[in-house]
């Protein structure tokens, strides 16, 4: 977004056990998807599947991210379109708890379009600096606040099509605002998304329109947010890029690529990584579903524990 980065690049790894890695399988490997077996250790060979067996073995994967992370949501805070448009923007090579720590000051100075297009550059520097590439990140939120006032009378418009027209949105953010904000069905395909999904051979697809609709074929439409959301979640926290958690992972025996990881489920547990504070998913004001799962607010920018 601005296409947003893998924005878990700056998380930490946090210690004790969590909830995903209470479900992860035993460390004796099944039988593999598609009907290979696997040695632990080895990635799984591939083998012909049928259209039919790889949709249920996508929605599978997708109920049994469901229950290892029932609180998934967006893990930007915002309190309306807007809030979410300017948040997602602003995530681009940062993590999206110092996104969460940032926009609290600047909202309360801007809290509309009609503000932040008016604002002095220098000073929506000054809040945004945390942020990291401060200066292109002011003009972008400043650039689609003026688009906003003089194209859409100040609000944040409710359709692909007008929001990839808006500076620094591509279909990515687009589909963040709109599945989030106005509950309108879309997938997310970020760095995790697309790794994922190809990992787990959906598609063989590289682009992300392509990948898109491939994966998109495979779900209802009304799975399409919440999908996303699963999938990020288990790319941030546990399938990584370079050594995924494969001894931790609580779908392992659905998954072709089982074994590109680490296998040994104690080794496996340490390389999950978290936001600071050793819970994942923190936001200075959290849903509901993640502070019944057990999760705790994000403290404030600048604030110690």
């Amino acid at each position: 977004m601005v296409e947003r980065q893998d924005s878990a690049d700056g998380e930490q790894s946090g210690g004790g056990s969590v909830e995903p890695a209470k479900r992860a399988r035993s460390a004796a490997p099944r039988r593999a998807a598609g009907g290979a077996r696997a040695t632990a250790g080895e990635p799984r060979a591939a083998a012909a599947e049928s259209r039919t067996a790889l949709v249920r073995r996508a929605r599978r994967i997708n109920r049994e991210l469901a229950e290892v992370y029932p609180y998934a949501h967006p893990e930007l805070d915002f309190e309306n379109p807007f809030q979410l448009l300017v948040a997602t923007v602003l995530s681009a090579q940062t993590t999206d708890l110092r996104v969460n720590q940032t926009t609290p000051a600047l909202f309360a100075r801007y809290p509309a379009p009609e503000d932040l297009a008016a604002a002095d550059p220098e000073e929506v520097e000054e809040i945004l600096r945390p942020c990291g590439f401060f200066r292109a990140k002011t003009r972008s939120v400043m650039g689609l606040s003026k688009a906003l006032v003089e194209r859409f009378d100040g609000e944040v418009p409710g359709r692909l099509e007008d929001l990839v027209t808006l500076p620094g949105v591509g279909r990515k953010t687009a589909f963040v605002v709109l599945g989030n904000a106005f509950g309108r069905p879309g997938i997310t395909v970020d760095t995790h998304f697309q790794r994922l999904v190809r990992r787990w051979r959906w598609t063989e697809e590289t682009e992300p329109e392509k990948i898109e609709a491939a994966v998109g074929a495979l779900f209802p439409k009304s799975d399409w947010t919440m999908l996303s959301h699963h999938v990020i979640f288990h790319g941030r926290r546990m399938c990584h890029a370079r050594k995924p958690a494969c001894g931790a992972c609580p779908i392992a025996p659905l998954c072709p690529a089982y074994g590109e990881g680490e296998t040994d489920p104690e080794k496996a547990k340490k390389l999950l990584k978290y936001e600071k504070g050793g819970f994942p998913g923190q936001r200075l004001k959290p849903p509901q579903s993640y502070l019944d799962a057990g999760g705790v607010p994000a403290p404030p920018l600048g604030a110690t524990r």
